[in-house]
């Protein structure tokens, strides 16, 4: 007996914002305001590709997606953002808004989220995923 196999596609679409930051009782000089050029990665997955255009979902429509998010926080004062006021605007919790942000958006399309992740320079990262 063979199992039939399905596929699942997953679409990665990249981009940043700069914004300000303090961290909450980290008692270090990142608890002082700074600023970065955050890094942001958004990964999708589905199984069924659209029958007209054989896509996912347009890389377009996503980058549309997520540059509307970011647009809210781009240039901005995380710690003074409603999603920040009480929660640490960390890489950690900056991924988990981005991810909730997109799922909503994504919601009835037939494509969902994967991951977020944030990154405040190359060689770090957080990212964020449910299972």
């Amino acid at each position: 007996m063979t199992t039939q196999k399905t596929g699942t596609w997953r679409l990665t679409v990249r981009t940043d914002f700069a914004a300000a930051h303090q961290l909450r009782h980290y008692e270090g000089k990142c608890e002082r305001m700074h600023g970065h050029n955050f890094g942001v990665e958004a990964v999708v997955e589905g199984g069924a590709l659209q029958p007209k255009t054989e896509m996912l979902i347009d890389f377009k429509v996503l980058k549309t997606m997520l540059k509307e998010i970011l647009s809210g926080l781009d240039h901005c004062h995380l710690n003074e953002h409603p999603a920040f006021t009480e929660r640490n605007p960390s890489s950690e919790n900056i991924a988990r808004f981005i991810y909730k942000e997109m799922e909503q958006r994504l919601e009835g399309s037939g494509v969902r989220m994967k991951s977020i992740t944030v990154s405040e320079k190359p060689a770090q990262s957080a990212t964020y995923f449910e299972e």
